[in-house]
């Protein structure tokens, strides 16, 4: 990792690097030269660290957030400037449990995998990043042992409040096996949403291998490489997502460490996601399915073998930017109030990228009593109850985590009272 004092901007950010430029150091799989980059959204400040206002005249460090993509295995990723046990471990701003339509999302997985897997009271599951419990208790009321392995201690604290075992560990190699010692091996073995967040990819992905079942099964859901680019999902990019995952590279990823993916389904999740199924490859018991085969065949079609194809993403991400920077002006000279929805890491990303700040958006709100009273950073937006929208009554909603669209758009059908509109700007901009 670079000496943080060369690589943070103590102040606003400045114009970003020309986007020819290499990456300092190679690829963080298979240690590649990382020569073409994807897109460079200038310097940001960490998404989820939220300011108090006493904060809000202290230097805020800004990073540069500069994806690139491997030439050899495509992992496309960001440099690391923060480690992420310093994002991590300690205080954490989310909070799987808020979104309703995540808990969901999480029973059903739940009873799918029990059902596929026979899982039972002799079982045992065990998930990494398990945040809050969100999923874990469900395993805990069908009576299945369950153990979750959680970085932040704030969320973890959370969970064993649940009655959901919780370690508060970042988990790799070494970790792996000391619980492996103890006698805990994984028959099923989740990684939700988690494995972007992991800066030594290699450790991360080999404890999953160590702590694995002979015949267990690893599970792992990630929003895609293919839908960030096809659809414009630029703001999914921040300084703790260091990767983003194509099935193509997945499988590189994989069998490198001994497993081989043999499932997968499609998920609506975080704007198109996929769900993987892993095993060892020397447990015979689980064939490849046509599925895999299917999807593997389609990336390559559409071109993600190639590298003119992550190349030529930048120039949308810049007309997402002039869609809504045109829109945002047109409303405030229109004497119109605009307000955020959410107060998501991808928001942040947005927001920094287009420079809008309280001239554009007048607040932010969010279901999470955490962010209530702090500001957003780097914009400085400043962050309410939910309940705020109905005191003010602005002309239009920004929602920002876009993914939930269906989910927040319910619970804003209240603001039909007074014609509120809601926005949605990724993949392009949209109003109603």
């Amino acid at each position: 990792m670079p000496p943080v004092a060369e690589s943070v901007c103590k102040t606003q950010p400045h114009a970003s690097a020309p986007e020819s430029r290499p990456a300092i150091h190679g690829c963080r799989f298979c240690d590649a030269p990382l020569n073409h980059s994807v897109v460079d959204l200038g310097m940001h400040p960490l998404c989820e660290n939220f300011l108090t206002r006493e904060q809000l005249s202290e230097e805020e460090p800004f990073y540069p957030l500069h994806a690139y993509v491997c030439e050899r295995c495509y992992l496309v990723q960001v440099e690391e400037y923060v480690n992420g046990r310093e994002i991590f471990e300690g205080e954490y701003a989310y909070f799987s449990s808020f979104s309703s339509s995540w808990l969901e999302h999480a029973r059903r997985y739940v009873d799918h995998v029990t059902e596929r897997f026979a899982l039972n009271a002799d079982s045992q599951v065990v998930e990494l990043a398990s945040n809050d419990g969100y999923l874990l208790q469900n395993f805990v009321s069908k009576g299945i042992p369950c153990l979750g392995i959680e970085p932040a201690a704030n969320c973890a604290k959370v969970a064993i409040e649940k009655g959901v075992p919780t370690r508060v560990e970042y988990f790799g190699v070494e970790p792996a096996k000391r619980i492996v010692a103890e006698g805990i091996k994984a028959d099923l073995l989740i990684a939700n949403n988690c494995l972007a967040h992991v800066h030594d990819l290699n450790d991360f992905v080999g404890g999953m291998k160590t702590i694995l079942a002979d015949q267990g099964v690893l599970t792992v859901e990630f929003p895609t490489a293919v839908n960030m680019i096809e659809l414009n999902q630029f703001d999914t990019i921040y300084q703790e997502h260091y990767c983003y995952f194509s099935l193509t590279t997945l499988q590189k990823v994989y069998r490198h460490h001994g497993m081989e993916i043999f499932d997968l389904d499609e998920i609506p999740t975080h704007g198109g996601s996929l769900r993987i199924y892993v095993r060892h490859i020397e447990d015979t018991t689980k064939p490849i399915s046509s599925a895999v085969h299917d999807m593997l065949a389609l990336e390559e079609a559409k071109g993600f073998t190639e590298m003119s194809t992550y190349t030529g993403f930048a120039e949308n991400v810049k007309e997402v930017k002039r869609a809504l920077l045109s829109f945002l002006i047109e409303a405030k000279r229109e004497g119109k109030q605009v307000v955020g929805y959410g107060a998501p890491g991808k928001g942040n990303t947005l927001l920094n990228y287009c420079g809008i700040r309280e001239d554009f958006l007048d607040y932010v709100v969010d279901r999470n009593p955490y962010k209530h009273g702090k500001y957003l950073p780097g914009t400085h937006i400043p962050v309410h109850a939910t309940e705020k929208i109905a005191e003010t009554r602005p002309d239009y909603i920004l929602i920002l985590p876009w993914n939930l669209k269906s989910e927040i758009t319910e619970q804003l059908e209240y603001t039909r009272e007074w014609g509120a509109k809601l926005v949605v700007p990724i993949p392009h901009l949209e109003v109603y």
